[in-house]
C-alpha cells in the first residue's frame, strides 16, 4: 500500500465512524510509516459543531480534534485513537 492509499484509507475510515456528528474541515495533518511493523500512522485532523468556541457577537474560532490511524500494510485497519496535543484544552 502506497502513502496515498493509507491517507485515503485513513480519511475515508474517520468519515465512516464519526458520520453522524457533523465532521467539518476534515484533512490529512502527519503520516508516518513503521518499518519495524510495517504499518502506517496516519493523523487526520477535523472539526465538530461542538468544536466551536468565541464570545457571541465575535468572530468564532474552532477547536480540532485529531485522530490517529493505524493501517497495516496490507490496507488493515488496525486502530484508531486520539492524538493528544501540545495545547489540548
Amino acid at each position: 500500500m502506497d502513502v496515498k492509499q493509507a491517507v485515503e484509507q485513513a480519511k475515508q475510515q474517520i468519515a465512516d465512524l464519526f458520520s453522524k456528528e457533523g465532521l467539518v474541515n476534515l484533512g490529512l495533518e502527519e503520516v508516518e510509516f513503521d518499518d519495524a511493523l510495517d504499518q502506517w500512522r496516519i493523523t487526520i485532523g477535523f472539526s465538530r459543531s461542538w468544536d466551536q468556541l468565541g464570545i457571541p457577537g465575535l468572530t468564532p474560532s474552532s477547536r480540532r480534534t485529531y485522530k490517529v490511524v493505524t493501517i497495516d500494510n496490507g490496507g488493515k485497519v488496525v486502530s484508531v485513537k486520539n492524538r493528544e496535543t501540545a495545547n489540548a484544552a
